[in-house]
């Protein structure tokens, strides 16, 4: 079955977007279809998979219901603002309903140039589809909300930037493409009726709730906050870094969009940078959370008119909302750190002692993810990961304390195994690993692609045969910098 569209956002005045359809490519070619995300919005993967899907996925064919669409929107890129940025090189083919009643857009990535271009093609090299499929799927997996890929294909055409490089499309899907950037595009040319839909069409589709607050817009703020801390926190617990988080790359439904620079960390570096674009470290891992607070402001600035008549109580009122950020993210970041650590309940001294495992992983460099994992292995009998990851002496004090802590609470030693083991992943999508599926793609070959891929959909289930993908890069293997493929 094709996809059923049941589209809204086009309901919105043409001003919210431009009217283009997607440049058909040469010959495209199927690299993989996301079976189970396929089923959850009611597509037949089988269809997909056919001749007619594929050239749907490539942009080669508009399938009837869809009205494809590049949104326009503004942002903050490294802290400069852009007036009009919008949709340069994708295309919205329209919105469906999930299985599970959600809305969900349905977006080409890579499907050529629209309005929004700025003197760029339009297209994607296949590496950052590849990078894109694999990481925003692996983060699914992990838990975190994230857009998705529901498939991807070749192009058959080459793609020019520093040189020529095979070219690729992907369907990306998220609960909505509405962005920080969109708010602040209506409020920068002043369009108090634009800005209005804008709010009623987010509260409609994402926080119903809002509809009956005294102050939607401000409830709105709330909402939207609340949902960004945890998203961000989520990021923090699994090292994950996104390289980019302009405005125009959050979005107000809280899932993770554009995975361009993204990284996972090896070694713990709390001060980690791996996108080439950030020379000045604005996004490095630490930074994150005090980013969104920032990002957030740019949107409680947007709201202000809607907040309030008289400015003074409007920014008041969402500075309160704004100063609550750090709190209900710390409280967000504990619980996931609390998690990780094995316990269940809270002292006043824990936070201190997750702080100093911490800083012992930045001493020595060593790796973020095997380390929660060999702390699960050591929390009960266990030896999953020891092959791969020990700790060194420097630990052993610290250990001992940690597990006198554990004593005195009244989970057993299997639980707590078994739920530091459900929190704590083996497997994510390492810098080296995910460089290495694009590079013998780009040599024509997709299997490591395939392999890596489905490994990373378990992440949390350790597999000795797999040893290898949960292996830290050797020091010629390590990932320096990655890069957005625009």
């Amino acid at each position: 079955m094709a996809p059923q569209f049941n589209n809204s956002y086009v309901q919105l005045p043409e001003r919210f977007f431009a009217r283009q359809a997607p440049v058909p490519v040469a010959d495209p070619a199927l690299i993989r279809v996301n079976h189970e995300l396929a089923e959850l919005l009611g597509i037949d993967p089988a269809w997909l998979e056919s001749d007619e899907g594929i050239n749907t996925i490539a942009g080669n064919h508009v399938p009837v219901g869809a009205e494809p669409i590049a949104t326009v929107y503004a942002g903050h890129q490294f802290g400069s603002f852009n007036p009009r940025l919008g949709d340069g090189r994708a295309i919205l083919l329209g919105e469906v309903i999930g299985n599970d009643g959600e809305r969900y857009d349905v977006q080409l990535k890579g499907s050529g140039i629209t309005p929004y271009s700025r003197n760029g093609d339009g297209r994607a090299p296949l590496g950052p589809i590849l990078r894109e499929y694999l990481v925003s799927e692996a983060m699914a997996a992990l838990g975190v909300a994230t857009s998705r890929t529901l498939a991807a294909v070749t192009t058959g055409e080459g793609v020019y930037r520093e040189q020529r490089l095979p070219g690729g499309v992907l369907i990306r899907v998220a609960r909505s493409h509405i962005r920080i950037g969109t708010f602040q595009y209506f409020a920068s040319t002043q369009d108090l009726d634009g800005l209005q839909l804008l709010i009623d069409h987010v509260i409609a589709r994402h926080y119903p709730a809002v509809l009956d607050a005294d102050n939607p817009a401000l409830s709105l703020f709330e909402k939207v906050s609340q949902q960004l801390a945890t998203l961000v926190a989520h990021w923090q617990s699994v090292g994950f870094i996104h390289g980019v988080m302009n405005t125009d790359n959050m979005l107000l439904s809280g899932e993770t969009i554009d995975f361009g620079p993204c990284a996972f960390m090896d070694g713990y570096d709390s001060a980690a940078v791996y996108s080439s674009i950030d020379h000045g470290s604005r996004y490095a891992y630490r930074n994150q959370p005090a980013i969104t607070q920032w990002n957030l402001a740019c949107l409680g600035q947007s709201l202000l008119p809607f907040i309030a008549d008289d400015e003074t109580e409007a920014t008041t009122a969402a500075q309160v909302v704004l100063n609550a950020f750090p709190e209900f993210y710390l409280n967000a970041y504990f619980e996931r750190m609390r998690d990780k650590f094995g316990l269940s309940e809270t002292q006043e001294e824990d936070e201190a002692l997750m702080q100093e495992f911490l800083d012992l992983l930045e001493t020595g460099r060593h790796d973020f993810t095997l380390a929660f994992r060999r702390l699960a292995d050591i929390s009960a009998d266990g030896d999953e990961v020891a092959a791969l990851f020990t700790f060194p002496e420097s630990f052993n004090s610290w250990i001992e304390r940690w597990q006198q802590r554990c004593a005195q609470e009244s989970v057993d030693a299997a639980q707590r195994q078994a739920q530091m083991r459900s929190t704590n992943p083996a497997f994510i999508a390492r810098n080296h690993l995910v460089e290495q599926a694009i590079a013998e793609a780009y040599a024509g070959d997709f299997s490591f692609f395939h392999r890596l891929h489905e490994r990373l959909q378990q992440p949390f289930v350790y597999a000795a045969g797999d040893a290898l993908l949960a292996t830290p890069p050797k020091p010629h293997e390590i990932v320096q910098q990655t890069f957005c493929g625009t």
